[in-house]
């Protein structure tokens, strides 16, 4: 098969990703083997292209947000019928015996297995996933939208709990990418008021249709004292500038996986008063279904670019350079349909 995979970590313009044929992979117990059709391009595969996230295998395939049919089924595999529709997520597998695990707390797990980190991902004509990690796509849906909901989505969705933003209260959002457009979404649909930072002014201008009550920069202040805010900029920097905006009792959620370091924080001006911050680390299986749930009562509204297979790389260099709005996937084969007789057609590779 046709696949991506991390050569060399460094700058986009290093040209860190390789592109050639690998192995088929074959599922194994309890796993399916997924035909690709669309892949979200997420910033933690920039992360993982650049070095900032040290890959955990020489040649991993990256991509997590991955959405096809169901090609081949693993010994002892019955949740899923080939032809079905799924997505495949971050997280791939959990041990299931640790004590976060046993608390419900899997994303915590102490030996977790990450898609497109410590397992070949997406970038790839074809994936593995246990069954018991796969998701259903709601069908109101395509491919393309479905894609950016299996990371973007679910982690922003995570992040949003994480913020405790109280009933009818002011959000913070600090940067305004693929997570961001859906999060201030799902905050607008339960009555939150959303407030946008950012240096991009396409990012502002999207904020500002999907219903923002303020848009200004990065490092501006918004008019009121934010009741929660969430930081999905990779930047430390932006710490004390969102803890001070926080009004008292504010929480401020970090959703990325990676961050520049923080700078030095005055304990009056960025935490008394009971602010308060708090990291975000991946998501649990429960996360995501509620997500998916929630997405399509909404509908959530995606804004998406459409790159071929053969340009992931430049995908990954126009995120690194601030040149896509909204979300960013590449297109594997074509998209999925029903036919005349019910069944599902994901097409042929266009690859």
């Amino acid at each position: 098969m046709l696949a991506w995979w991390v050569g060399r970590p460094g700058p986009m313009s290093a040209r860190p990703l390789v592109r050639g044929f690998r192995e088929d992979p074959k599922p194994g117990p309890n796993e399916l083997l997924v035909d690709v059709s669309v892949c979200g391009v997420c910033r933690t595969d920039l992360h993982l292209a650049e070095g900032d996230l040290q890959p955990r295998r020489p040649g991993v395939v990256p991509g997590h947000e991955a959405v096809g049919v169901v090609a081949g089924l693993g010994p002892g595999s019955s949740r899923f019928q080939p032809g079905d529709r799924v997505g495949v997520a971050w997280l791939g597998r959990v041990c299931g015996t640790c004590p976060y695990c046993r608390r419900g707390d899997e994303n915590l797990c102490s030996a977790p297995v990450f898609t497109g980190w410590d397992k070949d991902g997406g970038y790839a004509q074809q994936i593995t996933v246990a069954q018991d990690f796969a998701y259903r796509i709601p069908e109101v849906f395509t491919d393309k939208q479905a894609a950016p909901l299996l990371c973007s989505g679910i982690i922003g969705y995570r992040a949003l709990k994480r913020a405790n933003v109280p009933s009818g209260g002011r959000l913070g959002i600090y940067g305004f990418g693929s997570s961001a457009h859906l999060t201030a979404q799902m905050a607008m649909h339960r009555g939150a008021s959303v407030f946008v930072m950012t240096r991009s002014g396409e990012a502002r201008a999207l904020a500002r249709n999907l219903g923002a009550e303020y848009v200004g920069g990065a490092y501006d202040y918004p008019p009121v004292p934010l009741d929660s805010a969430i930081l999905f900029a990779p930047v430390g920097d932006l710490v004390p500038v969102a803890l001070r905006a926080l009004d008292r009792g504010g929480t401020l959620a970090i959703a990325g996986i990676h961050l520049t370091d923080i700078p030095s924080l005055n304990y009056d001006a960025h935490l008394f008063y009971e602010r308060q911050v708090r990291s975000v680390t991946a998501n649990t299986r429960a996360d995501g279904q509620e997500f998916l749930t929630l997405a399509a009562e909404i509908p959530l509204a995606l804004t998406t670019t459409e790159y071929p297979f053969d340009a992931a790389d430049t995908a990954l260099a126009d995120l690194a350079a601030d040149r896509i709005t909204g979300s960013a996937v590449l297109r594997v084969r074509p998209e999925t349909t029903v036919q005349k007789d019910g069944t599902l057609d994901s097409g042929t590779s266009s690859a």
